[in-house]
């Protein structure tokens, strides 16, 4: 079965990726997946204060507000952290949520965790692994929502745009959380190469977050918009005087190899 998802997904060679064996399912609002990036362009102070920006948001009760006031009242949640790859010993499993105390040890087993931090920028593996976790689950959600957050553009891997593209065409959305808190050597900026080459599907979104103190506030307000099905605010966007450059992370860690 991976091997075919990898096909679908358009992947080349052995993908690493996990099938995380889900609860045995049934009926969800949502099923979420975070994707969260620990890359070592961040440093450690902000790989942990990114932590418990998520800790903190799924025990917020906004969080709990949200699940209850969806048609179902129940999501199926799922989360692990990136960088180069998909790291294995970050991975929690699908569980449901329906009640605060269900929320609550989610977020204890994510505190529990500890912080780890990895080479490289690989959106594409983040985007292939949670797409293999949602179509290889038990649940039938009304929706289906990858979280990317993130602090870079793509440079290793599968570019992007193609893994992006078959993870919508499998009834998925993918909203992303650009860390804007150093520059990030797009061209533009990060949260506008999320929005030309990462998000995808009805309705995605991007937000950006340019101050580590805002971190808990964005996480929260992200993962309340996407239980509840809700947009932001639409802004405006100048249009592109040319194609947007969705490989420009994979040239920018090229030049530094040839340097």
């Amino acid at each position: 079965m991976l091997a075919t998802l990898a096909m679908l997904l358009g992947l080349s060679g052995t993908p690493e990726m996990l099938v995380v064996q889900s609860p045995d399912g049934g009926n969800v609002d949502v099923e979420l997946v975070l994707a969260v990036d620990v890359s070592r362009s961040m440093d450690f102070e902000e790989v942990s204060i990114q932590r418990e920006g998520y800790v903190a948001a799924i025990r917020h009760p906004d969080f709990i507000n949200a699940v209850r006031s969806g048609l179902i009242g129940r999501i199926a949640i799922a989360y692990y952290e990136w960088a180069g790859a998909v790291d294995p010993a970050s991975v929690l499993g699908w569980q449901v949520i329906e009640k605060t105390a269900d929320a609550e040890a989610f977020a204890d087993k994510l505190q529990a965790r500890p912080i780890n931090t990895q080479r490289r920028t690989s959106i594409s593996a983040a985007i292939a692994e949670g797409t293999v976790m949602i179509v290889s689950n038990q649940f039938e959600g009304m929706r289906r929502v990858i979280d990317v957050s993130g602090d870079g553009p793509n440079n290793v891997g599968e570019p992007v745009i193609p893994v992006r593209d078959k993870a919508v065409e499998a009834g998925i959305v993918i909203n992303g959380l650009a860390i804007m808190l150093r520059p990030s050597g797009t061209p533009s900026s990060l949260d506008e190469y999320y929005g030309d080459c990462v998000i995808g599907g009805p309705g995605a979104f991007v937000l950006p977050v340019h101050r580590i103190e805002d971190f808990a506030v964005a996480v929260r307000r992200k993962l309340v918009l996407e239980i509840s099905g809700t947009l932001p605010p639409a802004t405006s966007r100048k249009v592109a005087a040319t194609e947007p450059d969705c490989l420009v992370g994979e040239r920018q860690w090229q030049h530094f190899l040839d340097r």
